[in-house]
């Protein structure tokens, strides 16, 4: 049986916050939203957060694809596994970096992203 997709009106400011709402529901935290549109030509939104332990990590990533699929968002692309401590999850124009806290120590994105705004904190 093939699935009929909805529609995509999702802007990238929506699909970030969708991805981040999901997350916080997922126990993630240090959730931050970054717009990077004046920055960069290849993204418009980041969306960084941590999650306690590879467990979690693989539970908070799966819980934002299931919720971006449902809204009829297309993942582009997913980079990393949860035992790394990193795992990017690509919708085009958002980037969704997922942290252990000892990566996220190291390679710090949202210093190097320090220019941007910050459209959502979530704690």
């Amino acid at each position: 049986m093939t699935r009929v997709r909805p529609e995509v009106t999702l802007t990238p400011h929506e699909i970030a916050r969708v991805a981040a709402t999901t997350a916080a529901d997922a126990l993630a935290s240090d959730i931050q939203v970054l717009d990077l549109t004046a920055l960069t030509p290849f993204f418009d939104v980041f969306v960084i957060c941590t999650a306690d332990n590879t467990r979690q990590l693989r539970a908070v990533a799966a819980h934002i694809t299931d919720a971006l699929d449902e809204a009829g968002v297309d993942l582009r692309g997913i980079e990393g596994e949860a035992e790394s401590g990193w795992i990017i999850l690509d919708y085009g124009s958002v980037v969704i970096h997922l942290f252990t806290p000892e990566q996220r120590a190291y390679y710090h994105l949202e210093d190097h992203w320090a220019a941007a705004q910050r459209v959502l904190v979530i704690q």
